[in-house]
């Protein structure tokens, strides 16, 4: 059932008084912690600086939503190594 708009801006108004860090709680569901060996790092830097994407989580994101769009099988040729 569709808000009312008295319903919309109430719940828009609970949502400013949350602190950034009640925010980011609300909508992250996990961190991930990666080590990078030089040439994966220089790959991410270059990818970036193609993309005009600054910043590292933003890029990730958008790989792994793209990636999740894909055919089984077209993501399977992507993913291989070698």
């Amino acid at each position: 059932m569709a808000m009312s708009p008295a319903e919309r801006k109430r719940a828009q108004r609970e949502r400013e008084k949350l602190t950034e860090q009640e925010r980011k709680a609300r909508l992250l569901s996990r961190r991930i912690v990666t080590e990078l060996y030089h040439n994966d790092d220089a790959a991410l830097r270059r990818v970036m600086a193609r993309t005009g994407i600054e910043e590292e989580q933003d890029l990730i994101s958008r790989l792994i939503r793209g990636a999740d769009r894909m055919p089984d099988a077209e993501l399977a040729d992507r993913i291989r190594i070698a």
